[in-house]
């Protein structure tokens, strides 16, 4: 059972703070607007507790040593300000400091569950406290500890494993990384466990988050007057992304009983708790048809009271919104009354900061539970030591990207590869062979292989960040002279290759723009592994891909299947494998369904190549 962080005597700061704020200054601490939303001087004269990047949330131009200007112009406020409480400001440091270009962009969750090696994942999760505190972030919102069951979900390949057992221990590894030293050094980074709690449990058809009907002509998301979905830039239009099935699942209600729930979605809380996790974050989705930002059974019964949480409880963006939709006033009382201690707006601070004033003078939220909620924040900031280096060094900005978080990077990527097939040996590649044939775009593409989350909120195709493409890294391994390359795979009559590898990617997406009602591969990827195929004696298929696809119809046709996930800036690693270097010792986190009828996935699925132990 979690037990307080802090010292008795810091404890006693935490109160003596406390009892010095006014009713305003309390409410500050709770309101956490985005970047592009508010100026330090509103930080300083409303007291902000928090604020944060959300994705694409970035300076510009888009560097680290921006970042850390940006974060610390807002933190100055905030020690500008009448009791001086220093910020907590918090960005989607999901698999690295993804926001930021030039930063090391680590696999998704889904690969690193595939290395089941969880010093790997504290190693990851050190490296990245470094260039997140580099810039002045001393909050990041991960780890997700979801357990998805069903892969249509845009939000699978955030999660490490279907195996609640190995989620708990690598979502712990990755606490423990951020920590470092200890909570209270300056380059630890306070992890954000999410999204309290079932969010992969949703079903198909139950998300609420679009509708539909109003969204049918609207041909881009930027085109949408929701300021949220405006930020959503994709290659195809939101109305062809509805047509696929964006929004179906994600933020959608969880209908599972509370024996399954605790079964097999509570169980990584518990462990990331008593790893000394401080905060939390809120689903966006429901449970049984309530929303979570509004579960006070769930919240403050069973996170706070039953696990004995000390740390503070975060909303998701705008989530609150969702509870009562049109009705703002009622979603906040609804929401602080069931236990969210911070609210991410993100837009309007004022309309908040102003409804929470009124709920509180009115009743509707009782002081003490306003008290609570600033004590936890306070708790967290205490224990991170905020109050005695709200600075960090601005000598951490040469590990940005540095030539030892790029080797880490590429380590992760060499061990997240899985062999799912290899007919006749044909891996690994070999040194000094005839020319190999590597096909498809996506083989020199670095922004298809980070996928979402990544310089923006979807992520996007090419030169995001710096990087190595795959083509790239078997080009140094075998030499420019042995590899042979094709974007099309159109290719001259002359000559037929023994091998060819080609590499199939998901186009990048996150959330619900990434649901997907079927997963099998594009009309034109189909036609450009028949191009190859034809052409060459064997052929070598890489799936770049944030969860499992339907290639059940495909398989017989390839010698050698890998599955590579979304594998970050570091292609070369995927080169190390496929050419013999490093070994193949990735395992499958999750079952690889044989086709729709396994989706969800149930007990009874005789998954085409299921989860290994």
């Amino acid at each position: 059972m979690p037990t307080s962080p802090l010292t008795a005597t810091e404890q006693r700061f935490v109160a003596q703070l406390l009892a010095e704020m006014t009713l305003d200054e309390k409410i500050g601490q709770l309101t956490q607007p985005e970047k592009n939303s508010v100026t330090p001087e509103q930080v300083t004269r409303l007291g902000l507790g928090s604020v944060l990047s959300g994705g694409g949330g970035n300076p510009d131009p888009n560097t680290p040593a921006n970042w850390r200007a940006m974060v610390m112009a807002f933190q100055e406020a905030a020690l500008a300000s009448r009791l001086g409480i220093p910020l907590l400001y918090g960005v989607d440091a999901v698999h690295g400091h993804n926001n930021v270009v030039g930063a090391t962009i680590f696999p998704h969750n889904i690969g690193l569950g595939a290395t089941r090696d969880p010093d790997l994942v504290r190693r990851i999760g050190r490296a990245t406290a470094l260039e997140v505190a580099a810039t002045g972030v001393r909050w990041s919102f991960a780890p997700a500890v979801s357990i998805p069951q069903d892969v249509r979900w845009g939000r699978s390949y955030e999660g490490y494993s279907q195996d609640p057992a190995l989620v708990s221990e690598l979502a712990v590894s990755l606490i423990e990384g951020f920590r470092g030293d200890g909570w209270d050094s300056e380059t630890a980074v306070l992890p954000s466990v999410k999204h309290f709690v079932a969010d992969a449990a949703a079903t198909w058809g139950s998300s609420k988050r679009v509708n539909r009907e109003a969204m049918a002509e609207v041909q881009n998301a930027d085109q949408s007057t929701d300021q949220t979905l405006a930020i959503a830039h994709m290659d195809q239009s939101f109305t062809e992304l509805l047509k696929l099935g964006a929004w179906q699942i994600d933020q959608g209600d969880a209908e599972i009983d509370e024996a399954t729930l605790r079964a097999v979605h509570l169980p990584p809380y518990r462990a990331a708790l008593e790893a000394g996790a401080l905060n939390v974050m809120a689903s966006y989705s429901s449970w049984q048809g309530l929303k979570m930002h509004a579960h006070q059974y769930l919240l403050t019964d069973v996170l706070k009271d039953e696990l004995g949480f000390e740390g503070f409880v975060v909303s998701d963006w705008e989530g609150i919104d969702q509870i009562f939709p049109g009705e703002y006033d009622r979603c906040v009382v609804a929401a602080l009354n069931a236990g969210i201690d911070m609210v991410m707006v993100p837009f309007d601070l004022n309309r908040f900061i102003d409804s929470v004033r009124r709920a509180v003078l009115g009743g509707q939220i009782p002081h003490t539970r306003l008290d609570d909620a600033v004590r936890r924040i306070l708790t967290a900031k205490v224990a991170l030591g905020l109050f005695e280096h709200p600075r960090t060094d601005p000598a951490l900005l040469e590990l940005v990207g540095c030539d030892a978080h790029r080797a880490l990077a590429r380590e992760a990527v060499a061990k997240s590869l899985v062999m799912l097939k290899n007919d006749g040996d044909i891996l690994p590649l070999r040194r000094g062979g005839p020319a190999v044939l590597v096909a498809g775009l996506d083989a020199d593409d670095v922004g298809v292989q980070c996928g979402g989350w990544t310089v923006s909120w979807m992520g996007g195709r090419g030169p995001t960040t710096p990087g190595t493409s795959i083509l790239a890294g078997l080009r140094h391994t075998l030499g420019a002279e042995q590899v042979q390359y094709s974007a099309d795979g159109q290719l001259d009559a002359e000559p037929e290759y023994e091998v060819g590898v080609v590499v199939v990617a998901e186009e990048p997406y996150a959330e619900g723009m990434g649901d997907r009602a079927s997963l099998t591969l594009s009309a034109d990827q189909v036609a450009l592994l028949g191009r190859v195929r034809a052409r060459c004696q064997r052929l070598v298929v890489v799936l770049l891909s944030g969860r499992p696809l339907l290639i059940t119809e495909e398989l017989p046709h390839w010698d050698a299947f890998v599955a590579a996930w979304l594998p970050g800036t570091e292609g070369q690693g995927v080169a190390d494998v496929l050419c013999g270097d490093l070994p193949f010792t990735g395992r499958l986190s999750f079952d690889w369904p044989q086709n729709s009828s396994d989706l969800p996935r149930r007990a009874d699925s005789a998954a085409l190549f299921p989860m290994e132990p």
